[in-house]
């Protein structure tokens, strides 16, 4: 057994070397070390699977975890997450995964009596290359080529989420003689609420990776970063609001962890990246946002961030008022446009907002407290649902500039208009004055 689990270690590594050394471009060798994570974690799921299904067991040995041997679990990861995507001009998808599938039923009855294969193994050799390996090799191709950048966003959260929610915890466990049975344990209501609370903590973390997909057009992985500079939603208000959520979620234990992959990892790649490709602006941003400490009142640059609402709805000069007290920065509000049907937001850089996204874009103007109600209607999902409720309760889409605003109650017909609000603009202005106190 003990040459069966070298071969199975060394020979994927040695091919994985081999395979690195044809494919020399940074970032494909980045993707498929991003691949063989997301292969080692997709692998310890399967083989949890496994154990209750019976679909293929371990001898006894040293080195192991939950029951599979440590260099056969490496091994593993390389096949289905590394070697292919550094082959991938030479292995099309289709072909990779067919080769893998042969490739096992193979191997796994030769490393008996390392392996012990139960009845229905096939099934779970199946369900291990469509749920484990297809999800890897897409992630890592994806990755490599700078392709569906959503999708590959989607899989990195799962990858991540997966790696600091499950794995890393049940590694505590295992090494402390612990387990999840405390927590499994709770009523119903106390996991809906704790899941609740979770999902609060980390909506900053889940809307700083929508604003480097949508603003930046990266990833939150070091070697597939934005395109642009990000500075706005959570990191106009803190530089790490991932590793801040991740910390958070995991309490001290896992803040340790995080601060020591952030110093030891990330950070001198990303300092030295983001100072060479951007210059004067980033160093204006850290120098004004902090790691680990958040701002109250957001960072600003570039050109002002245009609102635009209509004046002569009830509720949108409510929004107006509410806004302009309290002195948002690096944002004009202003007249809705002719025919506008919603609120609008348009940004510096030119992305656009409507109807309650674009209201909790600008709740990111004010301070600290607001933005993560802004960010928390921002959610997938919430932004639907606020939306769907704002039209049937409180201003359905209308024209600007309308008589009256065409809302279920008659509250807003007398709603005033502001002053100069035909003349406001933004250009001339940087915030043109609220509609005057009732």
């Amino acid at each position: 057994m003990t040459a069966a689990r070298w071969l199975a270690l060394g020979v994927p590594l040695l091919a994985v070397l081999a395979a690195a050394r044809l494919e020399r471009d940074r970032r494909a060798r980045a993707a498929a070390l991003l691949a063989a994570v997301a292969a080692a974690l997709g692998v310890a799921a399967l083989n949890e699977s496994a154990r209750r299904t019976g679909w293929y067991a371990f001898a006894p040995v040293h080195g192991a975890y939950r029951g599979i041997p440590v260099d056969l679990w490496l091994g593993w990861a390389a096949l289905w997450g590394a070697l292919p995507v550094l082959l991938r001009r030479l292995l099309p998808l289709p072909l990779a995964l067919g080769l893998l599938l042969w490739l096992d039923v193979v191997a796994m009855p030769a490393l008996h009596p390392l392996v012990l294969l139960g009845p229905h193994w096939l099934v779970g050799e199946v369900v291990g290359l469509l749920a484990v390996a297809l999800p890897a090799q897409l992630l890592g191709r994806w990755s490599a080529d700078g392709r569906h950048l959503r999708a590959r966003v989607l899989l990195q959260v799962v990858v991540f989420a997966t790696l600091l929610l499950w794995f890393v915890p049940s590694v505590a466990f295992e090494l402390g003689g612990g387990s999840w049975s405390p927590l499994t344990g709770l009523p119903r209501a106390a996991l809906l609420v704790l899941a609740q609370v979770a999902l609060l903590v980390a909506t900053p973390a889940l809307i700083a990776v929508r604003e480097f997909a949508g603003r930046g057009g990266g990833t939150p992985y070091p070697w597939d970063p934005p395109a642009r500079l990000v500075s706005t939603g959570p990191y106009a208000y803190l530089a790490n609001p991932m590793q801040v959520g991740a910390a958070a979620l995991l309490l001290l234990a896992a803040t340790a962890l995080a601060v020591a992959s952030s110093a030891a990892v990330a950070r001198p790649h990303e300092e030295h990246d983001l100072a060479c490709r951007y210059g004067d602006a980033w160093r204006d941003w850290r120098r004004s946002v902090h790691d680990w400490c958040p701002r109250w009142r957001p960072y600003a640059s570039g050109a002002p961030a245009v609102l635009r609402l209509d004046a002569g709805c009830g509720p949108c000069v409510a929004v107006w008022r509410f806004l302009a007290r309290r002195n948002p920065v690096n944002l004009t509000i202003a007249p809705a446009k002719e025919g506008q049907l919603r609120a609008g937001y348009t940004g510096g850089d030119g992305h656009a907002e409507r109807g309650v996204a674009a209201v909790a874009r600008a709740l990111e103007h004010l301070n600290l407290g607001w933005a993560w109600v802004g960010w928390t209607l921002r959610l997938p999902g919430m932004t639907w649902l606020a939306q769907l409720m704002t039209d049937a309760m409180i201003a359905p889409p209308h024209p600007a500039g309308g008589e009256r605003c065409p809302t279920p109650s008659d509250a807003c017909s007398t709603a005033p208009s502001p002053r100069s609000a035909s003349t406001a603009s933004p250009a001339s202005r940087p915030a043109p004055s609220p509609p005057p106190p009732e």
